[in-house]
């Protein structure tokens, strides 16, 4: 399928201050769309700005917020109506993991990656949708992962949050059917950012086999955006543990997850 053009129109990308984040902004930066890109790292956000406007020659905007605020979603909606700039593509990439049983993950740390994870992502999304709606023109790109498969033991949380992701996406995606405004969800596996460190974690030997580069994921979410894909997993391996979690009693893979994911004994 043709990509549908983004020239001249708006995107916000959240977590945009490195990793999956900012190459989603070169990559749209790259297809001729002005830019938002949000995340709590204004120097990064400013040094990412920079690099994209000499190369692609678009306008940025940088906001600086952490989106693990309870009110994170309307202040950030409430700012960007101030300046008068509407959004035509919003990322919900803003995201992290935390690696480790849960009965030893400190609570204020979960219920920020919870609230990152799932209520500031739906928050955008629904602030965001019906001026998309009235204009019949809008394109949502919702991060889940293929930890969203199976129940991942050591990444409990992190996997049920990306689940609600996944399963949110797809159906509000049907909901939009002929709308004139496209939702898709990619789930990435191992991508060579900053999450396992933020995560707690040290990469294990499938971790490292399997690792895709940022830049990659970012083409190949951008471009199943853009076609109007309801659902993406990159790369051959990770598209087949995904299907293969799908056709396996929850018992099995979830010992596989757990298997595969195990590694040093975190740090929180």
């Amino acid at each position: 399928m043709n990509e549908r053009s983004v020239a001249g129109k708006r995107a916000l990308v959240t977590g945009a201050s490195s990793g999956l984040g900012a190459d989603f902004a070169r990559e749209l930066g790259r297809r001729g769309a002005h830019l938002i890109v949000v995340a709590r790292r204004t120097d990064q956000l400013e040094a990412l700005a920079a690099e994209v406007r000499a190369s692609a020659r678009v306008e940025v905007d940088v906001i600086s917020a952490d989106l693990s605020a309870p009110t994170a979603a309307q202040s950030l909606f409430d700012q960007i109506s101030r300046i008068g700039k509407g959004v035509d593509v919003l990322i919900n990439n803003a995201g992290l993991g935390l690696y480790g049983r849960s009965i030893e993950i400190p609570w204020r740390k979960e219920q920020a990656m919870l609230q990152i994870d799932i209520v500031t992502l739906a928050g955008l999304t629904k602030l965001f949708l019906p001026q998309m709606l009235e204009r019949r023109f809008g394109f949502i790109l919702n991060i889940s992962s293929i930890a969203a498969y199976q129940p991942t033991p050591l990444y409990a949380s992190y996997s049920a949050a990306k689940t609600f992701v996944l399963y949110y996406s797809e159906a509000l995606s049907h909901e939009l059917r002929g709308s004139g405004v496209s939702v898709t969800v990619l789930s990435p596996g191992v991508t060579a950012t900053e999450f396992l460190h933020v995560a707690g974690q040290t990469a294990t030997a499938y971790q490292r086999f399997v690792m895709m580069r940022s830049p990659d994921v970012a083409r190949i979410g951008i471009h199943a955006l853009l076609t109007g894909r309801r659902h993406v997993v990159p790369g051959f391996l990770n598209a087949a543990l995904a299907w293969g979690a799908g056709l396996s009693p929850h018992v099995l893979s979830m010992r596989l997850a757990e298997r595969l994911m195990r590694s040093n004994r975190p740090q929180h």
